[in-house]
């Protein structure tokens, strides 16, 4: 007899600031996902950039979810108590020659065209204030999306020999998230549409990890008046814990439902209620195809 494998979904924010509108949608929308399937919804703290994280901020996230009435399964983890579980990873490849050191530079990249060319791939260098880059030998140039169809990813992109760890010691995303979505059971994969460039990446560590692949569905980003996304980075006000229902009912609108007038007026459990019973897919807003470009220069 088959068996179907339960939903296990998730919100993974970073601790770099209160929630925003443009992570309320994307929290949203993975919650409703996983409980219109009757599944699983974790919450992980992308704790992995000391550097860019405010004070207090994991606890005020949890606590602004916890107002919104979006309650997670089960407890949290904090990539920043996952360190030996990368490190172990990344001197397995080391051992196994599929990772190796680099000095390479942003500007030495972008002086190359922008995309790192493998310099370093046969140089044999130490550790000593270098990256290490994992050697792609099986790039994935296109996936399907679950709401954006499919993807091509550009060549050079597909083929770069990537970061795992920074040269200043720290663990770069795409493995962190890869290792935690499949230590946590992630089936699906449900952010913003900004993650997008990365996934060919991450598909690429699970097929080299010999693990199941999982769905993606990127959700349309909010943006500001100008056409730029909504972060922290761009200083987006940080969402009310005092009555979290207009935000609420805004983020069931953004994701292309239309809920009642009435509905403003309840509690936070029955908004969301009535947004599991009406979340279909083909409600999200129709987006034009997408085109991964040229963009960021790998670097350590």
């Amino acid at each position: 007899m088959s068996t179907i494998k339960q939903y296990i979904g998730r919100f993974a924010p970073s601790p770099s600031g209160p929630l925003h509108f443009g992570s309320l949608v994307a929290a949203l929308g993975s919650y409703l996902q996983a409980k219109a399937k009757q599944g699983t919804w974790l919450v992980r703290m992308e704790d992995l950039d000391p550097p860019r994280e405010m004070p207090g901020a994991a606890d005020d996230i949890l606590r602004t979810l916890e107002a919104y009435g979006l309650e997670w399964d089960g407890g949290i983890m904090y990539q920043s108590q996952r360190h030996d579980a990368y490190q172990a990873q990344i001197e397995s490849w080391l051992d196994h020659q599929q990772a190796y050191y680099c000095q390479c530079t942003r500007k030495q990249i972008k002086q190359a065209g922008g995309y790192y060319p493998g310099t370093c791939r046969d140089k044999q260098l130490d550790s000593a204030g270098n990256a290490i880059r994992l050697k792609v030998d099986a790039p994935v140039l296109a996936f399907d999306d679950l709401l954006h169809g499919h993807i091509s990813i550009p060549a050079p992109l597909a083929e770069e020999d990537f970061i795992i760890r920074r040269r200043d010691g720290l663990f770069a995303y795409n493995l962190a998230v890869v290792l935690d979505d499949i230590e946590q059971g992630i089936t699906e994969v449900v952010r913003g549409a900004d993650l997008i460039e990365p996934t060919g990446r991450q598909i690429g560590l699970y097929r080299l990890l010999g693990q199941p692949e999982v769905n993606y569905l990127h959700l349309p980003l909010a943006v500001t008046e100008n056409g730029n996304k909504l972060s922290k980075q761009n200083h987006a006000p940080a969402i009310d814990k005092a009555d979290p229902r207009p935000a609420l009912i805004e983020a069931i609108r953004f994701l292309g439902m239309q809920p009642p007038v009435d509905l403003a007026s309840s509690s936070t459990r029955d908004i969301l209620l009535w947004g599991i019973a009406h979340w279909q897919l083909s409600n999200l807003p129709q987006t034009t195809a997408i085109t991964l470009a040229p963009s960021h220069p790998s670097h350590g």
